[in-house]
């Protein structure tokens, strides 16, 4: 909603907005471009009345803002229909799809893009670090776009993705996830297969190798060419040089194109980039021109991004929101560090995650870590201590983030490496933790 609030300025439109919890990066980004915010869903909001209220998949009926809108007769749409009509209707859209990658995928692909020439437009569910913004318009003919199979708005319950009607797509991987409005995988392969009627004949779909639950996705029908990609099997194909991910070959059709080092870690980026470059390759340039320029690309903020140190203590920011993403984090990042001491600060905040839907999953997703802190909050429906048990006296669990801070400074040493995953606000924990290590000496581990 963010990015489409940029777009909506860029294109002329006077824009306001409210959310429940305004945070940065995002109320960073939008306050930079002179556009008002405010905190909470209040009907003053809407007075004097918009010519349009573009509404969120967050706000449901009984919600004081949405019932004044309705009861005022005020003229309202969603925001995936109203990116697909003013934005996307005269583009080529690029789309990028997925349980995990999403949104690396597409600032990645973006970033290539750009780097080709074309001058793409994007909207991004986060801040690629090249472009300092999540969405912008773009002058070229190419759009490439986030596409979420979460819900459209309380009034559109199909998935924002078959609103923006793509003429390339990647389907990074599939698996059970959003459980407050999916009640199994196969609901959510059936939005994506939703998705693949949309695709034109003369378009492509870049498809995870290695996923199954897509290839039972494309068994329901499918009217588009596909490229496949994965590790060891597909028509793109990456040979790991490092065991971190940060350098690797491609191949396609099993020639070798080249090969790329970069920033990032771990082997889900290693995907992530054979996507990219797929789809790049569809749209029409070729992918070899392209791999020097991986080396340049910076991931978005939040995905593992490095805060700095402080004491001989680094720390860092992922945006964690299932244990899959959890897990190939952090076996980057051992694969990076060795030996090095791992601490995780975990906020449970997505809505399956909140659920206990992952329960299970959440000790082996964090078996690289020497330490974890887990952020039981009183809310939380589920309790942590079966995660903590199964953790064999690595993890701990507290109530608040004032909390988490103290543990966290007892349970690190010097060399220590803390990686905070929470895919909200996290009420600043990583910065205050950050403060904290300033005034507080440090000793080095046993």
């Amino acid at each position: 909603m963010g990015g489409i609030a940029a777009l909506a300025h860029e294109l002329g439109y006077q824009v306001e907005g409210s959310d429940l919890n305004v945070y940065p990066p995002m109320s960073t980004q939008l306050e930079t471009l002179g556009i008002h915010l405010q905190s909470g869903y209040r009907p003053e909001v809407l007075s004097p009345a918009p010519d349009c209220v573009v509404v969120g998949n967050a706000l449901s009926r009984g919600n004081a803002a949405i019932e004044w809108m309705l009861n005022k007769g005020l003229s309202y749409t969603s925001g995936p229909q109203w990116l697909g009509e003013r934005v996307l209707a005269s583009r080529q859209v690029l789309a990028v799809a997925g349980t995990h990658g999403k949104t690396t995928t597409s600032s990645l692909l973006a970033f290539l893009l750009d780097a080709a020439d074309l001058e793409p437009g994007f909207l991004i569910g986060g801040i690629p670090r090249n472009f300092g913004l999540s969405a912008r318009l773009g002058r070229g003919a190419t759009f490439v776009v986030e596409a979420d199979e979460y819900d459209t708005a309380f009034f559109d319950k199909r998935s924002k993705f078959v609103h923006y009607r793509p003429h390339v797509a990647i389907l990074n991987n599939l698996e059970f996830e959003h459980a407050d409005i999916f009640p199994n995988l196969a609901a959510i392969q059936r939005q994506f297969h939703h998705l693949v009627r949309t695709i034109p004949g003369n378009g492509r779909l870049i498809v995870n190798a290695e996923d199954r639950a897509l290839a039972e996705v494309l068994a329901m029908g499918c009217w588009t060419p596909v490229e496949t990609f994965g590790i060891k099997r597909g028509d793109w194909r990456a040979q790991l040089l490092r065991d971190d991910g940060s350098a690797f070959a491609v191949f396609r059709h099993g020639q070798r194109i080249g090969e790329v080092q970069w920033d990032l870690l771990g082997r889900h980026n290693v995907m992530n980039a054979l996507a990219a470059l797929a789809a790049a390759q569809a749209s029409g340039v070729e992918a070899v021109q392209l791999l020097p320029y991986c080396s340049r690309f910076r991931n978005v903020r939040r995905r593992l991004e490095d805060l700095g140190e402080r004491a001989s203590i680094r720390v860092y920011d992922d945006f964690a929101h299932h244990p899959t993403a959890i897990a190939s984090t952090l076996q980057g990042l051992r694969a990076k560090l060795g030996p090095a001491r791992i601490v995780v600060a975990l906020e449970p905040r997505s809505n399956s995650m909140r659920q206990g839907v992952h329960a299970d999953l959440l000790a082996p997703a964090l078996a690289e870590a020497d330490v974890v802190v887990f952020l039981q909050r009183p809310e939380l429906a589920w309790k942590a201590q079966t995660v903590i048990d199964a953790l064999q006296g690595h993890g701990h669990s507290v109530s608040s983030v004032d909390a988490l801070i103290d543990a966290l400074l007892s349970h690190t040493h010097t060399g220590d490496h803390v990686v905070f995953m929470s895919n909200g606000g996290f009420e600043g924990a990583p910065q205050r933790f950050l403060a904290a290590l300033s005034d507080k000496p440090r000793v080095a581990a046993e």
